[in-house]
């Protein structure tokens, strides 16, 4: 009997899905490493086809998702819930805030907070002047809307797909059950089933390694900045980094969400609300307040414009490189984030789960970005910083960041705070991710192996350290951009399939009311 329960755990560990989707993370480290120019110059050949062909299709479906999500949160399915009607919230409503931003975009609103809109002032769109008031409201409505609700919109969608048939129809907590009442039980649980699934791994896999690829390199250059160069910005440095916060972000992912991640999330939320606060006092306050009403007016103004900002015969060189690349960041993140948001939202109703995931997150990130960006723009405007200078800047944002906070009174203080989140967010991201990615390669089981979370907590560091090799962060978006596109396709699947299955429910519970016999009231005559 032990051998056979020994061969049954070690069939269920190494499941199809788990086998496919770890060979092909192991196949690409090993290319990205022994043969790195090849790989630069295919991702970059790969980038460039993806985004002028279809980068129409990425804005056009990101659009969609925004209105998918309102549209299901107002509709009358807001008030289902997700799991049993009597089941209640299992985290307070801040302690879930914290965990779905920290693994949604802690990282890179760490890296392009401050730094994006220095980008789109030093180097807008065809049609606007660098460096001119245009520029300075330009550069907050794009950082806005890249951080807003559409990125979250996206997360919305696959969340809400996992959570319903994992709490409501006690499915696996797959992408592949999701899909179910699309493709029917047998497709779902069959080969097609099978790669849906490992898309979405591969999809998270490359999206996770973006993320920690961009929060080792800023950790590695604001060490060098603050040590005054005793602490390199190597290659050297990086791989460091990313062995030391492997060994907490798995260890804290191993341990659980109860104990490990949600304590991790917590602290997430206390420094950001310390940053950002100290940024405000001490940095340029009512040019932040005027960038962050303004901003919003321009934001809102332009909304659809922007949302499909592509031209048949003009310059699309802004777009593709930074909205396209966004929206397809977003998406790659999507089985990941979505599959951790899902675990985390049990209780809740449509409605609740729509405006906490979609609306809050984006409220903070508007804040925070022009929180930050704005002390960037204000040196400039201030002649602290040359045009030229915030063009170099531009060029380097994992520098950009502790140069700004440089200029400002406590600016040591701030850049600790700023290394420290990032850390943080480094392990928020990772573990969340390790756990989502052992979920998802373990038939969806809420509750999967150390050992697996083990295993994959290292090929996502393996992963993170090729790509680094290879060049930094280029490959980086290239891999993201690309594993992104097929998965854009069962998103798209997705938002057909919730109310799909939303309906079903409704026209089965009908039919079970019409199904009811009702027993005589009366007494019996005697």
């Amino acid at each position: 009997m032990a051998d056979n329960s020994s061969q049954g755990s070690q069939s269920k560990f190494w499941n199809p899905v788990f086998i496919i989707s770890l060979a092909i993370s192991l196949a690409i480290t090993l290319w990205a490493v022994v043969f790195n120019e090849n790989f630069s110059m295919i991702s970059n050949e790969i980038l460039n086809f993806l985004e002028v062909n279809f980068g129409w299709l990425y804005l056009l479906s990101v659009l969609a998702f925004v209105f998918f999500s309102i549209a299901i949160a107002a509709s009358k399915y807001g008030k289902v819930k997700l799991g049993p009607d009597d089941s209640k919230p299992e985290y307070s409503t801040i302690s879930w805030f914290a965990m779905l931003f920290g693994c949604g975009m802690g990282i890179g609103l760490i890296f392009w907070g401050l730094s994006e809109p220095i980008c789109h002032f030093a180097a807008p769109m065809a049609g606007i002047d660098p460096g001119t008031d245009a520029a300075a409201m330009f550069a907050m409505r794009s950082t806005f809307m890249d951080w807003g609700f559409h990125a979250w919109a996206i997360f919305c969608v696959m969340g809400l797909g996992l959570a319903y048939v994992g709490f409501r129809k006690n499915k696996p907590q797959l992408v592949s059950s999701v899909l179910e009442p699309l493709i029917g039980e047998k497709n779902a649980k069959g080969w097609l089933g099978k790669l849906v699934d490992i898309l979405a791994i591969f999809a998270t896999v490359c999206g996770i390694v973006t993320s920690l690829g961009l929060g080792t390199m800023q950790i590695s250059a604001g060490l060098e900045h603050m040590t005054g160069g005793a602490i390199p910005n190597t290659l050297v440095t990086m791989i460091i980094i990313v062995v030391v916060i492997s060994v907490v972000y798995i260890g804290t992912a191993v341990i659980g969400i109860d104990k490990g991640i949600q304590t991790v999330g917590n602290i997430n939320l206390v420094l950001a609300v310390a940053l950002v606060v100290l940024c405000f006092i001490l940095g340029p306050s009512v040019d932040q307040l005027n960038n962050l009403v303004g901003g919003m007016g321009a934001y809102f103004q332009n909304f659809f414009q922007d949302s499909l900002l592509l031209s048949a015969y003009g310059d699309n060189g802004w777009s593709l490189g930074w909205r396209v690349f966004y929206w397809a960041w977003w998406i790659a993140w999507a089985p990941f984030v979505g599959m951790f948001i899902a675990r985390i939202s049990r209780g809740r109703t449509i409605r609740e789960f729509v405006a906490g995931v979609m609306l809050v997150p984006s409220i903070v990130a508007i804040i925070w970005c022009a929180v930050l960006g704005s002390m960037g723009l204000s040196l400039w405007s201030n002649g602290v910083f040359s045009l030229e200078k915030l063009t170099e800047l531009s060029a380097t944002p994992e520098v950009a960041l502790f140069e700004t906070f440089a200029q400002y009174p406590l600016g040591i203080i701030i850049s600790i705070i700023a290394i420290v989140l990032v850390c943080t967010f480094f392990i928020t991201s990772a573990n969340s991710g390790t756990f989502a990615l052992s979920m998802l390669s373990s038939n969806g089981d809420q509750n999967p192996s150390k050992t697996k979370m083990m295993f994959w907590g290292l090929v996502q560091s393996a992963l993170a350290i090729g790509m680094l090799m290879a060049g930094g962060l280029k490959p980086l978006q290239t891999m993201s951009v690309g594993s992104a596109f097929p998965f854009m396709f069962v998103l798209i699947a997705v938002m057909f399939a919730i109310p799909k299955a939303l309906a079903s429910e409704g026209a089965q519970k009908g039919a079970d009311a019409d199904n009811i016999v009702e027993l005589p009231t009366q007494a019996p005559p005697e």
